[in-house]
C-alpha cells in the first residue's frame, strides 16, 4: 500500500502568505483584517505533493498540504478549544484524503499541549516535527559557526527559549560539546531545571534578562513570542544566531543594522527525489522546513505512530529522526537568512566587518 502523509501550514507572514493562495484577498486586506476574518474560514485544501524519492528504498510517498486559516496572533487571541476545533478539522480532511500520518506546522505544533489533544481526536497518527527540528537547528548552528571561525568546543553557546520544549532539548543537546552555554528564558526556576540536564564539559549559566546572550558566539533562539526578542544592541560582533522561531525571535532591525553578524533560518532541508509540492510555502523548490520534513521521513520510513508530541522531547529522539532522515537522503540545505540564501561571499563579508568592529564595539 501507497505511504501517504499530510501537513499543515498557515499564515506567518500574514498579508504575504495569505497573497500566495488569494492575491486578491492578500494585497487589499490589512493584518488586522486578515486576524479577524480567519476566525471563519475553514480549513483550506493546497496542493498535493509528488516526486518525494527516498534515497534508501526508492520507494515514493505522496502527500497533501493543508492550511489552517488562523494566523499566530488569532491562535493565541482565541481560546484553545477553538483553536483545537480548528486544526481537528484539518486532520480530519487529511483523514478524507488518504494520508496516513499527519504533521503539524508552526504554531499548530505548540498551541495546547504540543500535538497530545489533536492525536487524542483523529484516528490517524499526528506528529509536530520537532524532533528533527532540533536536530537540525543544532546542526546548522554548528556548521554556521564553524564556517565564521567558531568551533563550538572552544565557544559560548546561548540558547534563548531554553525551558520550551525545543529549547531544552536542544541545549541538553549543545551541552554535549559547547565551551560554555547561556541559558536564557523568563522563569528563572524553569532555567535550573533544565540546566540540571546539561551534562557536558562547559559551565552552564542561568539568566531571565536578554542582554546575558551578549557573549556567546552562537546563539539558537526558539520562542513561542509573537514579536521579535533579539535586537541589534543583544549581539557581538561575528555572533552567529540561529532562528528556529516562527514568527522569527531576531528583529528586522538585525538585519538592517548589523552586517557584522550571522543570522541564519533554523533549518531548510533538502528533500529526496524530484519533489515537487504543488504550492509556494516561500521555500526555493524541493526544499522543506526540518518539521515538514520529519513528518516526510517518517511516512518514508513506515513509521505511522504519533512519534513527536507533547511538551518533552528526548534527545535520544531528536538523534533517532536525525538517523532515519540521513538514511532517506534529507540534509541540510545550505543556509538562509531573512528568506535571502547565505552565500560564501556574504559569510566572508560579516567575517570582515566583525573584525573592524570588534576594536571598538560595546553594547549600548
Amino acid at each position: 500500500m501507497e505511504n501517504t502523509f499530510a501537513f499543515i501550514i498557515h499564515p506567518i507572514q500574514i498579508k504575504r502568505d495569505v497573497e500566495r493562495k488569494f492575491p486578491l484577498l492578500g494585497k487589499i486586506l490589512t493584518e488586522r483584517q486578515i486576524n479577524f476574518f480567519s476566525r471563519f474560514f475553514p480549513p483550506l485544501y493546497l496542493s498535493e505533493m509528488r516526486g518525494i524519492v527516498s534515497a534508501h528504498t526508492g520507494k515514493e510517498v505522496r502527500g497533501w498540504l493543508i492550511a489552517a486559516p488562523y494566523t499566530p496572533p488569532t491562535m493565541l487571541a482565541l481560546p484553545v478549544e477553538a483553536v483545537y476545533k480548528k486544526i481537528v478539522a484539518c486532520g480530519h480532511m487529511a483523514e478524507s484524503l488518504g494520508a496516513k500520518l499527519l504533521g503539524l506546522g508552526a504554531f499548530t505544533s505548540v498551541v495546547g499541549d504540543a500535538g497530545r489533544t489533536i492525536a487524542d481526536r483523529l484516528e490517524i497518527p499526528v506528529t509536530t516535527g520537532d524532533s528533527y527540528t532540533i536536530a537540525v537547528a543544532v546542526e546548522a548552528l554548528t556548521d554556521a559557526g564553524r564556517v565564521m571561525g567558531h568551533d563550538i568546543a572552544h565557544s559560548t553557546v546561548a540558547v534563548v527559549g531554553a525551558t520550551g520544549a525545543i529549547g531544552k532539548t536542544c541545549a541538553e543537546i549543545i551541552a554535549r560539546t559547547a565551551g560554555e552555554l547561556i541559558l536564557v528564558g523568563r522563569r528563572e526556576d524553569a532555567l535550573h531545571a533544565v540546566a540540571e540536564r546539561c551534562v557536558g564539559p562547559g559551565p552552564v549559566r542561568v539568566s531571565t534578562d536578554m542582554h546575558a546572550i551578549y557573549p556567546a558566539d552562537l546563539i539558537l533562539t526558539v520562542t513561542s513570542a509573537v514579536h521579535a526578542v533579539i535586537e541589534p544592541q543583544h549581539l557581538k560582533p561575528g555572533a552567529v544566531v540561529c532562528d528556529v522561531a516562527r514568527p522569527r525571535d531576531v528583529s528586522k532591525q538585525v538585519a538592517a543594522m548589523r552586517d557584522d553578524v550571522l543570522v541564519i533560518e533554523g533549518g531548510m532541508i533538502d528533500v529526496p527525489g524530484p519533489v515537487d509540492f504543488g504550492f509556494d510555502f516561500g521555500f526555493p523548490p524541493g526544499k522543506a522546513y526540518a518539521c515538514m520534513a520529519e513528518t516526510i521521513a517518517l511516512a518514508l520510513e513506515g513509521r505511522f505512530e504519533d512519534y513527536t508530541i507533547g511538551k518533552d522531547i528526548s534527545a535520544a529522539q531528536a538523534d533517532e529522526i536525525a538517523a532515519i532522515a540521513k538514511r532517506h537522503g534529507f540534509k541540510l540545505a545550505g543556509f538562509r537568512s531573512f528568506e535571502r540564501a547565505v552565500t560564501d561571499q556574504s559569510i566572508a563579508e560579516v567575517r570582515s566587518r566583525a573584525e573592524v568592529n570588534r576594536r571598538g564595539w560595546s553594547p549600548a
